[in-house]
């Protein structure tokens, strides 16, 4: 069946639109798993084992993105293809190659017709492509090294993009030129809030988040943001550092979730940039396999899209290295009070208050639908999750049409 809608609707005949609460939230299951979401790999010819594709394991999805409306997702693979999904039926469209350039970071445009998406070989140039008739419409060429943050600005043609040649760029997808350039000390994340107006700007290595207004990007940011974990001290010191992977804005601007690789992930003051809390008790894609001991140094891993609000920002889904995907409840932030803020006070922390079973090896993305009472998440294998109605139709009926 469908998943059932969470937005509101003008038609009576409609069903009243659903609300997440923790009860439903902890009920989610795979509904359809997609075994055979990526290729995989060739088995070597006998005495030619790469030793670089053992040490890697099986190929993954590395990024999924949902269209406007949320009838549609997109994979991108490490076996090169876009695989095309709709929600409602829970069917593969259609599958379309990019054995030259590769394909990372997919991101719908406005169309549900059209997507961005990053390149993994040949250059660096991010390509805007039409899924209806499987052409290219646009490059936009001008980084140095490979982008590893690409964002679609929520409110009109304006895009994004971060890479390991430490600048941001901002574009337009009607113009093939750059129209603003921000050079970084280090590689950066980014992100657009939900009016368009403010993006942020993660820099690791100096643990920094930046906040820019849209209309001056080429000014000074109006807030500079140090993220800094206490606790970490407790655990070793000197304190491992925080490798940030991502950022995402809540529905509502006033929160911004930091992704991590480790085994933490953060929830900031988007207004006065203080840290709010702490998310714990998943482990981090810093490893891609289990086995695979930490580093001194933290690195990125395979992190960047397992962490993501539900639409109405009331939760936090993450995925983990073995594959289970945690719920948190971030409906109880803590307030401010009226005295400053001590950066060394520990933050809250929050536990997760579901733990779901997913697919096997790391859920490297999980993403709510925008529309839809219905999570993705990927890895060697792509799932859909519904909530579970098993159980008392009258009960299940209640949690269901409960009224925003």
């Amino acid at each position: 069946m469908p998943p059932p809608a969470m937005t509101p609707s003008n038609e009576s005949a409609q069903p009243q639109p659903m609300v997440l609460t923790p009860a439903l939230m902890s009920k989610l299951k795979p509904a359809r798993i997609f075994k055979n979401a990526v290729e995989p790999l060739t088995p070597p010819s006998p005495g030619s084992a790469s030793p670089r594709a053992k040490e890697l394991g099986p190929r993954h999805i590395t990024g999924i993105s949902f269209d406007d409306r949320g009838d549609q997702v997109i994979t991108a693979g490490e076996d090169e293809t876009f695989r095309l999904y709709n929600c409602k039926s829970g069917k593969q469209v259609k599958i379309l190659y990019s054995k030259k350039y590769g394909v990372d970071l997919p991101r719908f445009t406005h169309k549900n017709t059209a997507i961005l998406h990053a390149s993994t070989k040949e250059d660096d140039t991010i390509r805007y492509h039409s899924l209806h008739d499987n052409k290219y419409l646009q490059y936009f060429k001008g980084h140095k090294g490979r982008v590893i943050s690409l964002e679609m600005s929520p409110v009109d043609d304006g895009f994004m993009s971060g890479s390991l040649d430490k600048t941001v760029r901002l574009w337009d997808l009607r113009s093939p030129n750059c129209r603003g350039l921000l050079n970084l000390p280090a590689s950066p994340v980014v992100a657009y809030d939900a009016s368009g107006l403010v993006f942020a700007v993660g820099v690791n290595q100096y643990s920094r988040i930046l906040l820019y207004d849209q209309a001056n990007f080429d000014k000074a940011p109006f807030l500079t943001i140090t993220l800094e974990d206490s606790t970490l001290a407790l655990v070793s010191y000197p304190p491992r550092a925080i490798y940030m992977t991502s950022l995402a804005f809540s529905s509502n601007g006033k929160y911004i979730l930091v992704g991590c690789s480790g085994d933490a992930h953060y929830i900031m003051d988007a207004f006065e940039g203080h840290l709010l809390a702490k998310l714990t008790g998943h482990e981090g894609l810093e490893r891609r396999r289990p086995e695979v001991p930490l580093s001194i140094e933290p690195a990125r891993g395979c992190s960047g899209e397992e962490v993501s609000w539900t639409p109405d920002s009331k939760f936090v889904v993450s995925g983990s290295l073995k594959g289970k995907i945690y719920v948190w409840d971030a409906q109880n932030l803590p307030v401010k009070k009226d005295q400053p803020v001590d950066p060394r006070t520990p933050p809250m922390v929050l536990a997760p208050i579901a733990v779901l079973d997913g697919h096997p090896g790391p859920s490297r993305c999980v993403k709510f639908n925008p529309r839809f009472a219905m999570m993705c998440s990927a890895g060697a294998e792509l799932a859909f999750w519904l909530p579970d109605q098993s159980g008392d139709p009258e009960e299940i009926a209640k949690e269901l049409l409960k009224k925003k």
